[in-house]
């Protein structure tokens, strides 16, 4: 009790008590003229963005437009008088639109990703551990100390200060470039870009160019010397020409596949034994989904080196073969007419090209013939349209008195030693 009776004595002061009401008075206004720009601009916001979150006050612009207006009436009414109020309202409010800041971007960005979250708190604890020593005057000492602590690497000496105040800034710098190629793509490349794969091309250039030229700039702004980034540069080339051979290409292979859009995001295709519609290409592989719901991961480098079939390119018509065996006593032209009608009887199998059967197979087992009938819909799987086929066929056939041959049971006499 008595620490915090030191520590708020100042505003237990009677002569400091008008002074902390007019500070008060003047945070309550800054806050609610905050609020209500917020409120204003977010009428114009089609949706939940960086700037607006999920609600009004949800957002970025909410705790930096109150940073911005504390900031104002720090200087323009408090100037003559030391703040006591401000000091912490302002780290607070930093504290506020770093980790809004963070939170929005990552959760625009990386939706559901658990590391995005894992990242989020520890910018949580960071901001508010920052704000704390701000609050308490003891950011200074710590400070002070984080200098005298130095790290040598060969020829270049760094102190503890300028790894983390490096650490920091490329933090930030990598979050507003990821805000900023969002934004970009949300608001201009929809618009502009209609193809799917080659807005995805644009978005991963545009991104990959920001994280870039953002690292570049906040590594420069700390004093690194960026000179040294190219051993760095050599190291990487010599690991990708050794080791990352297949990586490389996974990675060239993805770019090609979406400038030439031989594979679109859409396109039901059909690669290594497996069949299904593209959801989306990465960088590196490409995701298949089957009928069955199974996502599958494919390497693009299998899209370029192995062949594709693309049936979104051309009729998306696809024939489904069924296979019936019956006994050589029957009238083939018979079969084949009972065949063709019964597959009409799935509301998935197509009147144009009508279905048709054909007598594939004689021996002594029986005739084998093999019906082919048409579906437009691939992508919905042949599993339902073979069972309804099936069960038309053998009532079909069992209404025109035709039977299905019997397996042969092979029997082995073994004569008896003697």
């Amino acid at each position: 009790m008595e620490t915090l009776t030191t520590l708020f004595s100042p505003w237990l002061q009677t002569e400091l008590q008008p002074l902390l009401l007019k500070e008060l008075a003047l945070l309550a206004a800054l806050l609610l003229l905050a609020w209500f720009i917020t409120f204003q601009l977010s009428r114009f916001a089609s949706q939940a963005s960086v700037l607006f979150g999920r609600s009004v006050l949800d957002g970025v612009l909410f705790p930096a437009a109150a940073l911005a207006l504390a900031y104002v009436v720090q200087v323009v009414f408090l100037k003559h008088q030391t703040p006591m109020l401000f000091k912490l309202a302002i780290p607070v409010l930093w504290s506020l639109a770093l980790i809004r800041l963070c939170a929005r971007v990552l959760m625009a960005v990386f939706p559901v990703s658990p590391l995005a979250q894992l990242t989020e708190r520890l910018i949580s604890w960071l901001a508010w551990g920052v704000a704390v020593l701000w609050i308490t005057d003891v950011l200074p000492l710590v400070a002070n100390e984080m200098e005298q602590i130095q790290l040598h690497m060969g020829k270049v000496h760094l102190d503890l200060r300028t790894v983390f105040e490096g650490v920091l800034s490329c933090g930030l710098v990598l979050v507003l470039s990821l805000w900023l190629s969002a934004t970009i793509e949300q608001r201009v490349l929809v618009h502009t870009v209609t193809d799917l794969s080659m807005r995805k091309v644009a978005t991963n250039v545009l991104r990959a160019s920001l994280l870039l030229v953002g690292l570049l700039v906040a590594l420069s702004a700390v004093g690194v010397d960026l000179t040294a980034l190219s051993v760095l540069g050599g190291a990487f080339g010599v690991g990708l020409g050794l080791g990352l051979q297949k990586l490389a290409a996974n990675y060239v292979s993805g770019f090609v596949v979406l400038v030439e859009r031989s594979v679109r995001i859409g396109d039901y295709i059909k690669v290594d034994g497996l069949e299904g519609r593209v959801t989306d290409i990465k960088t590196r592989y490409t995701l298949l989904r089957d009928p069955s719901g199974r996502e599958s991961i494919i390497p693009n480098d299998m899209l370029l080196t192995q062949r594709v079939d693309n049936l979104s390119l051309s009729d998306p018509q696809i024939a489904v073969h069924c296979h019936y065996t019956v006994s050589t006593d029957v009238d083939i032209e018979q079969v084949q007419t009972l065949l063709g009608q019964a597959a009409l009887q799935s509301d998935r199998v197509l009147q144009d090209p009508e279905p048709q059967a054909f007598l594939s197979k004689v021996d002594a087992g029986g005739l084998e013939f093999t019906l082919v009938c048409w579906v437009a819909d691939p992508e919905s799987g042949y599993l339902k349209t073979r069972s309804q086929v099936n069960t038309a066929v053998l009532q079909a056939l069992r209404s025109a008195g035709i039977e299905l041959p019997r397996a042969q049971q092979e029997v082995f006499w073994h004569p008896a030693p003697p």
